[in-house]
């Protein structure tokens, strides 16, 4: 009955799974008429942020204790090596999609994440923005890009969500999906190249990786269950199967008295 119980768990997670994360929308148009909040705390629009170029757009919260530092770090190491010119080959726009954030996290975060690259890189390439009038929740919807709102205990607000960059043409069309944090130079330079082509290129296989809600009481991340990925699942509920079936056929074995063969008479008999 237990092994019955977790099978339907298992099964329900892959159910409640298939809706937080990233749903590729490659090939679609983002509406570039969305408006945002920049550093400076001035509406601009994403063709503006955007500037005519092939853009990569992160989705983060600028007061994320999980994944959102080390993805904007890796970015910031990643875009020093890159070998094209930033703000002329390309640009970069990170939207915090948090509810409550502000111009001036939006400032302060722009700031450290620009420090931290490696050479001198022109500030005006990579913009951080928060949404206006529901643009962030707009946005991320168009681009397949799911989060959940999270509370503790202690009445802190987090978000679940996974880490991906997401290369969009001049044009506004999806054209790439970079899934994790840690990505390779010359892959994100291959799919900015297509993307000034309008060039929709298939999604390198990466895991997904998901950044859960950080409990301060207890100083751990908070894992749900539900929030795995679904593959991950469907595994662990085959194994579950193999090894429902395995025993079965023992049983079965077992319960099969062996076959005696009848005795030949002897002569006489």
């Amino acid at each position: 009955m237990k092994k019955i119980i977790t099978i339907l768990a298992l099964l329900i997670t892959i159910a409640n799974a298939g809706y937080l994360g990233i749903n590729e929308k490659l090939g679609d148009i983002v509406p570039l008429d969305l408006v945002f909040l920049n550093e400076k705390g001035e509406q601009v629009t994403l063709k503006k942020l955007m500037d005519g170029k092939p853009t990569i757009l992160t989705l983060n919260y600028f007061k994320c204790a999980g994944i959102c530092t080390p993805q904007l770090n890796d970015l910031a190491k990643m875009l020093g090596r890159l070998d094209l010119a930033e703000n002329t080959d390309y640009k970069v726009v990170t939207v915090s999609f948090a509810e409550d954030e502000t111009p001036d996290l939006a400032k302060a975060k722009r700031k450290n994440q620009l420090a931290s690259i490696p050479r001198d890189y022109v500030a005006d390439a990579w913009h951080f923005v928060i949404g206006e009038n529901n643009s962030s929740h707009v946005l991320a919807d168009k681009v397949g890009f799911s989060f959940e709102k999270t509370v503790t205990k202690l009445g802190k607000v987090d978000y679940i969500h996974a880490a991906a960059l997401i290369i969009i043409s001049p044009e506004g069309k999806i054209t790439r999906y970079l899934n994790g944090i840690e990505q390779l130079p010359f892959d994100v330079k291959m799919a900015l190249y297509e993307s000034s082509q309008g060039k929709v290129g298939p999604t390198i296989a990466k895991t997904l990786l998901y950044c859960f809600s950080y409990d301060p009481e207890a100083k751990t991340y908070i894992f749900v269950w539900e929030k795995v990925a679904a593959t991950v699942m469907l595994f662990i509920v085959l194994g579950f199967f193999i090894s429902l079936l395995r025993m079965g056929r023992k049983e079965d074995d077992r319960g099969v008295a062996p076959r005696r063969e009848p005795k030949e008479k002897k002569e006489g008999e």
